[in-house]
């Protein structure tokens, strides 16, 4: 349906659960005056500031950007702010809170499950020149190529949205989940880290990528393009690889330096002195 076809009315369907009141969910539904350009999000605004101030979800950045707002819209989860209702072709909105999560309150899922996983997993830099990392003296010099190998992965907003969508994180809730191996699998590849080895530990056991059944629901739904499917599918071959000796590894980014402390990498010249 295009937006000139859409009613001056929208319905929203809400899942609403107060864990404090109800054991389980009830459906509520409101009356929503539509606008062009109107987001989901927006239609949730309005509810609450017109009609029932009581309706809870999260939201931040409005912008796609900081992944607050992750929902299941229309048996899809989205971004409620990136999602609007004109892209939807229904006048009936049905939102629920993003599945495979317990749920706080109303829309609002319990992410800590997730970043559980993603903290087990060290998405961080790893290196063994600890004090180099505590008390840098340089950049670790990197190229562009070699940027490239893990930018894709590194737009991931955490959102959870690839995680609603995971048919094994629906049934397992001792696998990591697409996100969170995305994340090891961003810095496995980033020849700044140092860090393979000791994520192997937990990627190498049955808590790993092998209980990723490829069914690719996780890089459908990615609202940044993420695309964790590959980044699983990469991880598996660089553990095989390993496992037989045959992975190839990349010498980690040393410091590049000058004796005048400004770190300048190659082919790239220094900035001109500033003019008065």
């Amino acid at each position: 349906m295009s937006e000139n076809k859409l009613p001056e009315t929208i319905i929203f369907r809400i899942r609403r659960l107060a864990p404090r009141r109800a054991e389980k969910p009830s459906w509520g539904e409101y009356s929503v005056t539509y606008e062009p350009g109107m987001t989901v999000l927006d239609g949730l605004w309005q509810i609450k500031e017109r009609v029932d101030s009581t309706l809870a979800w999260r939201a931040s950045c409005r912008m796609g950007v900081c992944g607050s707002c992750g929902m299941f819209i229309n048996g899809r989860p989205r971004l409620g702010c990136n999602t609007q209702i004109s892209e939807l072709g229904t006048a009936v909105v049905t939102v629920a809170p993003l599945p495979n999560f317990p749920i706080i309150r109303d829309l609002v899922p319990d992410l800590r499950p997730m970043f559980d996983h993603h903290t087990a997993l060290s998405p961080y830099i790893i290196r063994d020149d600890v004090d180099e990392m505590e008390r840098p003296t340089g950049e670790f010099y990197q190229s562009a190529a070699e940027m490239e190998r893990y930018l894709q992965f590194s737009y991931c907003i955490k959102c959870a949205c690839c995680v609603a969508a995971c048919p094994t994180c629906a049934t397992d809730s001792e696998y990591p989940g697409p996100m969170a191996l995305t994340q090891a699998h961003r810095y496995n590849t980033d020849t700044r880290d140092d860090g393979f080895e000791h994520r192997q530990e937990v990627l190498a056991n049955e808590a790993g990528p092998w209980r990723c059944h490829f069914a690719g629901e996780c890089s459908r739904v990615c609202p940044k393009g993420v695309d964790p499917g590959k980044a699983i599918q990469l991880m598996r071959r660089e553990l095989v690889a390993d496992s037989f000796g045959l992975r190839h590894k990349t010498p980690v980014a040393e410091i590049n330096v000058k004796p005048d402390g400004i770190e300048r990498r190659p082919g790239i010249p220094a900035a001109p002195e500033p003019t008065l």
